[in-house]
């Protein structure tokens, strides 16, 4: 059965049963609706928490929102959620980097970390595995994105959803528009406090990250993976899938996660 909090101006929905809570926190051009698998197979032992992110919500005014709101939004869901327990963060692209972001800043919230195709992004490490080719294809497809925010009403999100059909995403088109596209405008102009600041993961407690291989290149450096695999109760695994492993193969994505979750400690 769900649960509805409206947590600043947020529906969070909670499904499921269990002591322990898992955050679900989705990117770019998805809503909440994106983990519905995941929801359905960890329920029955796992309290799933899910929203659709401030600024992604086609039914709420246009409005780009910083890292440090981002942060803070979380941290106000969590103290809400699970008021005295720590819990598992679920992220998945731009979620990845706002949920990253939210585990440096408070360790102390989060018991462990289930990262989905985007990786150490923010370090040089990253930046130097990737091809001049790689590098063009980020700034054409992050860029477009970029000035469709820019441009806002219908012919933003004319644009936007032609992207986000170029890409494949599994979002259904009456959720995608061009207001979701603030962080790439963020990203590129440094409006709205920027990501300047952005503190590189460093994981402080068990991490499971799941990306697919089927891409033109990858969010993560190899280092990063193979220290996240040498790290005791941490692991990386691939999947022969798209940006979306946990959308394209549910089934392996959730047999993987339970299992893993199985071996942490509460």
């Amino acid at each position: 059965m769900e649960q509805h909090q409206f947590i600043d101006g947020i529906d969070v929905i909670t499904e499921g049963q269990g002591a322990h809570t898992v955050l679900m926190v989705h990117g770019w051009p998805d809503t909440y609706h994106v983990w519905d698998a995941q929801v359905a197979a960890l329920q029955a032992q796992h309290r799933c928490v899910r929203f659709t992110l401030p600024g992604f919500d086609v039914s709420k005014p246009r409005r780009a929102y910083s890292l440090d709101e981002m942060v803070r939004t979380l941290l106000h869901i969590v103290e809400q959620v699970s008021p005295h327990h720590k819990v598992t963060l679920m992220l998945h692209d731009w979620g990845c980097v706002f949920g990253y972001q939210f585990a440096m800043c408070h360790p102390d919230r989060v018991a462990r970390i289930v990262g989905i195709d985007i990786g150490d992004t923010a370090s040089p490490q990253y930046q130097q595995s990737l091809g001049v080719a790689a590098k063009l294809m980020v700034a054409t497809y992050q860029g477009v994105l970029a000035i469709a925010w820019k441009i806002g009403g219908a012919v933003g999100d004319w644009i936007t959803r032609g992207m986000a059909r170029v890409l494949r995403a599994p979002s259904k088109p009456q959720y995608i528009s061009a207001d979701m596209n603030f962080p790439y405008f963020i990203f590129w102009t440094g409006a709205h406090g920027s990501y300047k600041h952005l503190m590189p993961l460093v994981p402080q407690c068990p991490m499971l990250f799941v990306y697919g291989t089927q891409k033109p290149f990858l969010f993560h450096s190899t280092q990063w993976a193979q220290t996240l695999n040498a790290t005791p109760g941490s692991k990386a695994l691939a999947f022969e899938t798209d940006h979306w492993p946990m959308v394209r193969q549910p089934q392996a994505f959730n047999q993987a996660l339970l299992q893993w979750l199985d071996q942490q400690p509460d």
